[in-house]
């Protein structure tokens, strides 16, 4: 509506018979606009027991993408994403900013797993590494710097799930498609 208001006050005086006009333009714009959105909303792939698979786009080409929640903190996500320019990204989001040049450490049995910080998200120095280790895993255990820098933040992601979603949006974002 603002739009609407400042087209409006563009128009010199007398010029109502072009507001039907302007207003068609700007619906036919806002209804392109929402159905571009309603293009953009992710499309369920499924939920595999702990794990929700989804797809959705990003500048014209399919994204695919796995995540749970922590057990013990919902506003950590751990995700894996299929793109079309790289395969099995692995990240985690903390919900809180991660103080500079911290490193966050995933455990999946006895297997370590490296993951570097930018922001609030974590992500794995090898995608396909933390791949095998979710898919042979029971759970995963993020350790890193807390909020604000204050102590130790440990979040437990279950992987019970986690091989039929990733199965999920590899069939649905296949290798090798651009």
């Amino acid at each position: 509506m603002g739009r609407m208001i400042r087209l409006l006050s563009l128009l010199p005086s007398g010029a109502a018979g072009a507001i039907p006009l302007v207003a068609a333009a700007l619906w036919l714009g806002a209804a392109t606009q929402a159905h571009g959105q309603a293009q953009q909303r992710p499309q369920s792939l499924g939920t595999f027991q702990d794990w929700t698979a989804a797809t959705h786009q990003e500048g014209g080409r399919k994204v695919c993408y796995a995540f749970t929640r922590a057990g013990n903190r919902q506003a950590a996500i751990l995700t894996v994403t299929h793109r079309p320019q790289g395969r099995d990204q692995v990240a985690l989001r903390s919900g809180y900013a991660y103080p500079r040049n911290a490193e966050v450490e995933v455990t999946v049995g006895g297997t370590g797993l490296d993951f570097y910080t930018a922001q609030d998200n974590a992500f794995a120095r090898e995608g396909a590494k933390a791949v095998a280790a979710f898919r042979g895993g029971a759970q995963a255990v993020a350790k890193g710097p807390g909020a604000q820098g204050r102590g130790t933040a440990t979040d437990t992601f279950s992987l019970s799930g986690f091989t039929a979603a990733y199965e999920a949006i590899s069939k649905e974002c296949p290798a090798g498609r651009r």
